[in-house]
């Protein structure tokens, strides 16, 4: 037998929001009936028609967090279930991870969360973050220790942190353009790109929505983790305890994104195919068009840990049927 795809582990990832776009799932929904029901379900759950807010946004709400998030969610999750229907049980991830919004994803994944608790979780979480945020985000290519000292300057913080070489800062917009004024010369040669939010999130303005979100965390329940999901916050895995796994996502909100400590966590597991399930981004129109959100922070990873890994974007009809192929090809005999 050839070496088995299931041997080698398998981690599903998942992107955050600013993946989001009109037209995601409409490709799926016509091929994979699993897709439907997740449409369907979802479309029961928030009270709306998610299939028309994904596919057709004739308002243009999928650029509002409170829509944003439960769309994306929607989006990982028919990804997720439409590989399963095709691979079965027999390829299932060792590891899931998920960036921001894709936390949830990942839990859904790791059967901590229900799909119907998490929708219900990032429908909330994305009315008190687009209601009660303020200022926005700024991707730089500077690293951390560059861009605290630069944040602190103009009462900014660090949001994120995707690459050694790849920092978030957030702030106020006055703030941040003073910011970017400074940066460039500051650092000759690094790029300061503006991010598309309602608000400085990850950021100590993000507090009072964290506050006001605990109280449906402590009342949603959460299952045993059945695979390994590196937190945000912390940038390590998960500990097997739902208070505790409350407790990260709570403290997720106003902290930083580690996702390059999540993504050595879940490469450092002996990862031998990186899957990305969800999102999109790229100028094109419709699924077809569109470039996986993590692609290239995966392959950086990879390369600088010294990591051999395949690497699959799952995102549309097309990838995850390519995914399913390479699935199959290595574990037949």
């Amino acid at each position: 037998m050839s070496r088995s795809v299931a041997a080698s582990k398998i981690i599903h990832i998942f992107p955050g929001q600013g993946s989001q776009y009109r037209g995601m799932g409409s490709d799926l929904v016509e091929e994979f009936a699993s897709a439907r029901e997740i449409f369907e379900q979802a479309s029961e759950i928030v009270g709306y028609d998610m299939g028309k807010l994904c596919f057709e946004d004739r308002r243009g709400e999928l650029k509002l967090t409170r829509f944003t998030q439960p769309a994306l969610l929607t989006h990982e999750v028919a990804c997720s279930e439409a590989l399963r229907s095709l691979v079965g049980s027999g390829a299932r991830p060792a590891v899931a991870a998920g960036h921001s919004l894709g936390e949830y994803a990942a839990l859904v994944s790791a059967g901590a969360l229900t799909f119907e608790d998490a929708l219900r979780l990032v429908s909330e979480r994305g009315r008190l973050m687009g209601e009660l945020g303020t200022g926005s985000m700024l991707a730089t290519t500077l690293d951390r220790p560059a861009a605290t000292a630069l944040a602190d300057r103009h009462c900014c913080a660090i949001a994120g942190c995707n690459l050694p070489e790849q920092t978030v800062i957030a702030g106020q917009d006055e703030d941040l353009e003073a910011l970017a004024d400074e940066l460039k010369t500051a650092h000759p040669g690094k790029r300061a790109i503006p991010l598309n939010t309602e608000g400085a999130f990850h950021t100590y303005y993000m507090v009072r929505a964290a506050q006001e979100f605990r109280g449906m965390l402590d009342a949603t329940e959460f299952a045993g983790l059945e695979l390994e999901v590196p937190s945000n916050y912390t940038g390590t895995m998960h500990v097997d305890d739902a208070a505790a796994i409350r407790s990260r996502l709570f403290f997720q909100l106003f902290n930083p994104v580690l996702w390059v400590d999540c993504m050595r966590a879940a490469i450092g597991t002996g990862a031998g195919t990186v899957i990305e399930l969800g999102g999109g981004v790229g100028k094109g129109d419709g699924p077809a068009t569109k470039r996986p959100n993590l692609g290239s922070i995966v392959l950086k990873t990879l390369k600088s840990l010294g990591a051999q890994a395949k690497y699959l974007p799952a995102i549309n009809a097309a990838g995850i049927r390519a995914a399913a192929e390479y699935i199959e090809q290595q574990t037949t005999p």
